[in-house]
């Protein structure tokens, strides 16, 4: 008698979960983004065509896209260092900074932005400094990459932490003892087990930064041809009423960001493989 009875879980099972999945991710990713190309069809293919090829969007598209990845870059090897202080030391206000990581995400982006020019502004703090040794951050490029650099610290750190923290010390020794030093225990012992949590964490912190607004808007000074980041110019398209434009710029944000996430996510892949073999 009990053995027609189905063992049934606490859970639902997948075809329920399957469809709020769906469902869930249809009302808050997949409309929002067919809107985006709902209305870029618009435009006829000269129109779409002369939007995305302006000289001003192309280069809102390279300042973007190359800050970002100079950004997720600088994160991805300091963000390691970070975690890896956290995890392997103890010292005094280790919780102190530790809080500090998630600043980031606690902090609303313009004030960040604001805080950030006051201090590498040419009268700011550190930014007195560096002017007269002729390095200029603020309103340059420098400067949009060290706002995003603030913006995507946690998610690296955060992705390699527990990561860290499931490494085996005993391997490392071993490796020690077996007579290697120690740029080859990192390289051949610890680097293949942080790769792919490095990668995901470099993800995160590229994607977070491609589309950010509000803590780049105040210290890049919104030059055209210069500093001008691809989000600012679909906010002043918009304002402009210009909705197919702005959203025919958004629709090329779209598709690169999205390649360029699937590569990422194939060499992740790829080293995840590497491992298991």
């Amino acid at each position: 008698m009990a053995s027609k009875w189905k063992e049934r879980s606490v859970l639902p099972g997948f075809g329920l979960s399957m469809g709020f999945t769906v469902l869930y991710l249809s009302l808050i990713v997949l409309f929002p983004l067919s809107a985006i190309f709902i209305k870029t069809s618009g435009l006829t293919w000269m129109q779409f065509w002369q939007t995305i090829s302006d000289a001003r969007v192309v280069a809102s598209y390279k300042i973007s896209f190359g800050t970002a990845f100079g950004a997720a870059v600088i994160n991805t090897i300091f963000g390691f260092i970070v975690a890896w202080v956290l995890v392997r030391y103890s010292f005094p206000g280790k919780r102190f900074v530790d809080a500090l990581v998630d600043l980031p995400f606690a902090l609303p982006t313009a004030v960040a932005g604001i805080a950030l020019t006051t201090i590498y502004s040419k009268n700011g703090w550190i930014g007195s400094i560096l002017e007269p040794l002729g390095f200029k951050v603020a309103y340059t490029p420098i400067g949009i990459m060290i706002a995003l650099t603030f913006i995507g610290i946690p998610f690296v750190v955060r992705t390699l932490q527990p990561v860290i923290e499931e490494l085996q010390k005993e391997t490392e020794e071993a490796a020690v003892s077996l007579g290697a030093h120690r740029w080859k225990t990192f390289t051949k012992v610890i680097f293949p087990e942080l790769l792919p949590a490095a990668l995901t964490g470099f993800t995160l912190a590229f994607a977070r930064a491609v589309g950010e607004y509000g803590s780049v808007v105040f210290i890049s000074g919104n030059m055209p041809m210069k500093t001008e980041i691809a989000p600012l110019l679909i906010m002043t398209k918009l304002e402009q009423y210009d909705y197919a434009g702005a959203t025919a710029i958004a629709l090329v944000m779209l598709v690169i960001s999205f390649f360029l996430l699937l590569v990422i996510n194939f060499i992740q892949w790829r080293a995840n493989r590497f491992n298991v073999t």
